[in-house]
């Protein structure tokens, strides 16, 4: 009988995630390779892919895993280093069972975690829980032990990401920034086969990220991208996080692209070939997006925040693609529907490569309006639910217009504002957009007003005069 405990910080909405050596170590990954295995089993399957990024602490963690897994009875396909999507990608390819990832993703240097798969489907929420749950209980391992076998799939997964290239375009000047993520070896084999001129930043995978965290929905992390660009001349430059399942755009005046835009022009690209379909956002995403899905002849929706639950609602839709404010792309047209940086960057490339505009003008075209950063509010995990509840419950006696999705959004005249509780920090996130600034404002004094009412202040260095005039940033 095998028991292990968890530090109970580790578990996450969506993930695994921790600090080495202080609340995850390599029994946890152990441990997790042995749950799993089971889990596997149960579900009849023998086989399951692993990988990971390039953390310092990533390998031992992966071996660990890797032993789990192997006394479990399990069948392991081990890729290596890897972008997170490649795994993905293997995974499906292969019609694997299961997929585990080692990442830290777009986290401090200190941290490390596991993002996981259960037939090429996110493994969450309640199933994730499980986990702890039938460790706590105690595991019975099988006699038979699983094999291990190392395959290369790095050509396999460039193969796919030129596919998102159709009929011959102009060349463009591209600026890659890897940020030292562990898919500097996919970019290298990727821009050798690309048409155009191509420039990588920070090509070595380092997961002491030197050059700057890999985090591209962070300003400041693209200001050595913004630069390249610049010098270079470039026609758009892309940065990735530290798995690269994310992107961010610079345009060629060095301006940063939100994601919700960038998912507007993807969205209007995608509507001119497939007209009518149904296209997804997360609910912090900009209401210019949803009416600009409409206008070009699509189906619009709002989804939960969450690459999670961003692939659960496109696959219980029917949804094409869908777009997260975290940099987070999901394609379903022409691609397997799970979220790739590479790959998005691919189609941005595709797209503007027939194009006889730039992406600035592109952007520039989009309806304005002027929304609030992110805001948060500290508030216990024990009250998080309990907070929104009692705001809902106010904003319904007022009559007023709610969408209930992932907290609570809620239209007034001009604009929206949005409160949800985070599911990685005892906080509450708010957003507001108008149409314009004094709008703006209005709506985030309403956020102010309801939350006072239950005892929870906005931390004095997130004031009113943070409304940012960027397309729904």
């Amino acid at each position: 009988m095998f028991r292990h405990e968890f530090h109970p910080t580790i578990l996450r909405e969506y993930d695994i995630r921790g600090i080495v050596g202080t609340t995850l170590f390599d029994n946890d990954a152990q441990a997790l390779g042995v749950v799993f295995a089971l889990i596997l089993r149960e579900n009849g399957a023998q086989d399951v892919v692993v990988g990971h990024d390039g953390r310092t602490s990533s390998p031992a963690l992966e071996r660990a895993l890797i032993n789990g897994l192997i006394s479990g009875g399990m069948r392991v396909q081990r890729i290596g280093c890897c972008p997170t999507p490649m795994l993905y990608h293997a995974s499906h390819e292969m019609g694997a069972s299961g997929a585990i990832m080692v990442t830290g993703s777009h986290n401090p240097v200190g941290y490390n975690g596991f993002k996981l798969m259960l037939r090429n489907q996110p493994f969450y929420g309640e199933a994730l829980r499980q986990v702890a749950t039938l460790l706590g209980r105690g595991v019975v391992q099988t006699a038979e032990l699983g094999s291990l076998a190392n395959i290369e799939s790095l050509d396999s997964y460039c193969r796919a990401l030129l596919s998102a290239l159709r009929a011959k375009g102009r060349p463009l000047r591209v600026v890659w920034d890897n940020a030292n993520s562990s898919a500097g070896r996919v970019l290298e084999a990727l821009v050798a086969r690309l048409p155009g001129t191509h420039v990588i930043l920070n090509a070595e995978i380092d997961g002491n990220f030197p050059a700057h965290h890999p985090d591209p929905t962070l300003p400041e992390n693209m200001v050595q991208l913004r630069d390249a660009v610049l010098h270079h001349r470039a026609d758009i430059g892309f940065g990735f996080d530290g798995d690269a399942d994310r992107m961010g755009v610079i345009d060629e005046q060095g301006r940063i692209i939100p994601a919700d835009m960038l998912s507007l022009i993807l969205a209007q690209a995608i509507l001119e070939e497939r007209p009518g379909a149904r296209i997804l956002g997360d609910v912090k995403m900009s209401q210019v997006l949803f009416d600009g899905i409409v206008a070009a002849g699509g189906k619009a929706a709002l989804c939960p925040s969450g690459h999670s639950e961003v692939k659960n609602a496109m696959r219980e839709t029917g949804a094409v693609f869908a777009g997260e404010m975290s940099g987070h792309f999901f394609f379903a047209d022409r691609w397997p529907g799970f979220d790739d940086g590479l790959y998005a960057a691919m189609r941005m490339i595709d797209f503007l490569a027939h194009q006889s505009r730039p992406v600035s003008v592109l952007h520039e075209a989009l309806p304005r309006a002027v929304a609030t950063p992110e805001i948060r509010f500290a508030c216990p995990d024990h009250r998080k639910f309990q907070v929104i509840d009692a705001v809902i419950a106010r904003c319904r006696a007022a009559g007023m217009e709610m969408t209930l999705i992932d907290g609570m959004r809620v239209r007034e005249k001009g604009g929206w504002w949005l409160l949800r509780a985070s599911n990685t920090q005892p906080a509450l996130v708010a957003r507001a957009e108008g149409q314009d600034e004094t709008v703006c404002a209005a709506l985030l004094a309403r956020v102010d007003e309801m939350l006072a009412r239950v005892g929870i202040e906005r931390p004095k260095n997130n004031d009113a005069d943070a409304a940012d005039a960027r397309h729904g940033a």
